[in-house]
């Protein structure tokens, strides 16, 4: 299935129905008086976070969403019915945003939560409401009012307590297939992985986290270059960043330290915030070199990043290393707790509307 992160849809609510104006007509009685009924109020548009879904690729063939009108009020004291609600359905971890102001509508980070993205209509007054003791024959009524309009932007922000970053055949994929459940594609050339994966790692009885892994990055990402800046905003919601670095890459002229460098160079262009969450340095692949040579090399990558985080030396493939690292990664963001989702600038949209 095709991953999709991001969509731009209109939500329309319906419009409420006309209030009716109605006499009652009926043999001997001639005087009845009003009787015309009000019109339903328009169908609203809610929006629901689904765990069972991953993905915005829906909103890509449909863009346009109308709720049903109320129906017109009708005499004999008849109300018209209310519009049918929609409901879209989109995976935890969408955040939601007026396209026209930017303002942030929802960000649904748990499974069921449920807002409104558009108000119906009220329904329009029959001439019933009007009838007093001294307009005994009210000719009036009032139309429905038109149901709220809006642009709205998706954007999709995976939940996860770890993000991994890193060059391409950094051996991310590899290393995500060997400390979790996810099976992602591996080979030995550049962007192997082409959207974002999720897996979960267990470390021991009833204690697990969730590592996201996205396409590499390369210089220039910020600028459009590859295709890891399409998917940083995933590691947006991540309380940890693992930043895997090849030690051992196949090009002779390829220098660990200056692709990781780069990486960092094209955080920070993304996003200051980002930048600075935590980041530890894995250094990957360590069973391709020689044994006497492991400790100066490792030593020297150190020294020339200046990295001043936590470092781990490992093989993903080989499963050197992981147990110790999985496990100061369970404890970190344990004692960090859960994520702060983002706040929400646009009120009238927290809660369910009846």
């Amino acid at each position: 299935m095709k991953f999709i992160d991001e969509a731009q849809i209109e939500v329309s609510a319906g419009k409420g129905g006309n209030g009716c104006m109605s006499f009652r007509r009926e043999k001997f009685i001639p005087f009845g008086g009003p009787d015309g009924g009000d019109g339903g109020r328009g169908g609203h548009i809610y929006v629901e976070a689904d765990s069972n879904l991953n993905t915005l690729i829906d909103f890509r063939y449909q863009r346009l969403y109308r709720a049903r009108n109320g129906e017109h009020g009708r005499g004999a004291d008849q109300f018209g019915a209310a519009g049918e609600d929609m409901l879209l359905r989109v995976p935890v971890g969408t955040l939601i945003r007026d396209a026209e102001s930017g303002d942030v509508v929802a960000d649904l980070t748990e499974s069921g939560q449920r807002i409104v993205l558009a108000q119906g209509g009220q329904g329009g007054l029959g001439n019933l409401r009007f009838k007093s003791s001294t307009n005994r024959a009210p000719r009036q009524s009032t139309p429905g009012h038109l149901g709220e309009q809006r642009k709205l932007h998706l954007e999709l922000k995976v939940l996860a307590d770890v993000g991994m970053l890193g060059m391409p055949n950094a051996g991310k994929s590899t290393f995500i297939a060997a400390v979790s459940n996810a099976r992602p594609k591996i080979a030995d050339y550049p962007f192997t992985t082409l959207h974002p994966q999720l897996g979960v790692v267990r470390v021991g009885e009833g204690q697990s986290f969730v590592v996201a892994d996205i396409p590499g990055l390369i210089e220039g990402a910020a600028e459009g270059a590859g295709l890891g800046h399409q998917f940083l905003r995933h590691l947006q919601r991540t309380r940890l960043l693992l930043h895997l670095v090849d030690v051992a890459p196949f090009d002779p002229e390829a220098d660990p330290v200056r692709d990781a460098r780069s990486v960092v160079a094209e955080l920070k262009k993304y996003d200051s915030e980002l930048a600075a969450k935590p980041r530890w340095l894995v250094l990957n692949k360590i069973d391709i070199v020689p044994q006497e040579e492991r400790k100066a090399r490792v030593a020297d990558i150190v020294r020339r990043l200046r990295h001043k985080g936590p470092v781990f030396v490992i093989s993903a493939l080989a499963r050197e290393g992981l147990e110790p690292l999985l496990r100061e990664i369970f404890e970190a963001v344990r004692k960090q707790g859960p994520a702060t989702p983002e706040p929400m600038h646009d009120p009238r949209f927290t809660q369910n509307d009846a």
